[in-house]
């Protein structure tokens, strides 16, 4: 099971699930403290901008972020809940879960997965980078971004609620 919430929210989320694996997809990553049920191990730091293409001064996702994401996702045993966030739960989190939730069912459909997150969270936005570079890793031939399309924009909101996505 995989869970996203803003950073506000990522101590009582980590609580409440029992989640074994944090995943922070965010700017400014030395803010973020690890919950203490958390091991080392299992907390991976991603430090890259919630924008869409490059900007001077900002670090757009890129290939290396999403590699960094993926192999993180494969490591993590699903025995406990994975926890994705990032500053507000709205548009990288959602994204790196989505690929996450692509990259452990790799027959399932992404727009049930896309529709699955919209139901979840009437605000999500996955970043359109994120979502674009990962679907190349997976090798999902635009299905990724279609689902994006389909799942069309979310509610305007400062932070989201946490929410859970069922791999299955």
């Amino acid at each position: 099971m995989i869970h996203v919430c803003s950073l506000a929210a990522l101590p009582d989320t980590v609580k409440a699930t029992g989640a074994s694996h944090v995943l922070t997809v965010m700017a400014n990553v030395d803010q973020v403290q690890r919950p203490e049920s958390v091991l080392p191990a299992n907390h991976l730091k991603v430090q890259m901008d919630d924008i869409t293409e490059q900007i001077d001064g900002f670090v757009a996702p890129s290939d290396f972020h999403i590699e960094q994401v993926l192999n993180f996702v494969r490591g993590w045993d699903r025995s406990a809940p994975l926890v994705v966030h990032c500053y507000a739960g709205i548009s990288r989190s959602t994204a790196s879960a989505f690929a996450a939730v692509c990259l452990l069912n790799p027959h399932r459909d992404e727009i049930s997965i896309a529709r699955q997150i919209r139901a979840a969270s009437p605000i999500a936005s996955p970043n359109r980078l994120i979502v674009s570079l990962a679907d190349k890793a997976l090798g999902r031939k635009g299905r990724m971004l279609r689902a994006l399309d389909e799942m069309g924009p979310g509610s305007m909101m400062v932070e989201s609620h946490p929410f859970r996505l069922d791999l299955d």
